[in-house]
């Protein structure tokens, strides 16, 4: 069998199986030269936290086990396309390919749909349904200056 295909319906699999345990519908794999480094399923309820989600948690143990914020050359499998939240933190890592089964359209019938976010992201932040308020002139940009001076830190 193709290493996608298994590693894919190995992400499935283990979605499956916590289901009857309060986790969500969607488990995560990453590997990195063939062999998995990290799994996770949804646990947004069980650990009262909404980024508890099976990319953002594979992601997490990923980057512990290589000792590394940047898991360019890992591949993420998942059991369904990943959230936009997710998808954000697969191009902050620099993963550098992810294959998923269900899309978001599958996702949106079993009632996760992401379809408020997607429309949202592309608007103007004055624009959105949730209140985003900028406060200029506070001298914010002070923290950015210091970080260009900082000769001590890691780019990412």
């Amino acid at each position: 069998m193709d290493d996608d295909i298994k590693l894919a319906l190995r992400a499935i699999k283990i979605a499956k199986e916590k289901i009857g345990h309060g986790c969500g519908p969607f488990g995560a794999v990453i590997t990195k030269n063939g062999t998995i480094i990290a799994e996770a399923v949804n646990r947004v309820t069980l650990n009262h936290d909404p980024t508890a989600h099976a990319e953002i948690l594979a992601i997490r143990k990923a980057a512990k086990v290589i000792k590394s914020h940047n898991l360019h050359g890992c591949t993420l499998y998942c059991s369904c396309e990943p959230c936009p939240m997710c998808l954000g933190a697969i191009y902050w890592a620099g993963i550098s390919r992810v294959i998923y089964t269900c899309d978001r359209h599958n996702a949106a019938q079993a009632g996760f749909s992401d379809k408020n976010i997607y429309d949202e992201i592309i608007l103007d932040a004055k624009s959105r349904k949730i209140v985003f308020k900028q406060i200029a002139n506070l001298n914010g940009e002070e923290v950015f200056r210091v970080w260009e001076k900082n000769e001590s830190k890691i780019p990412y």
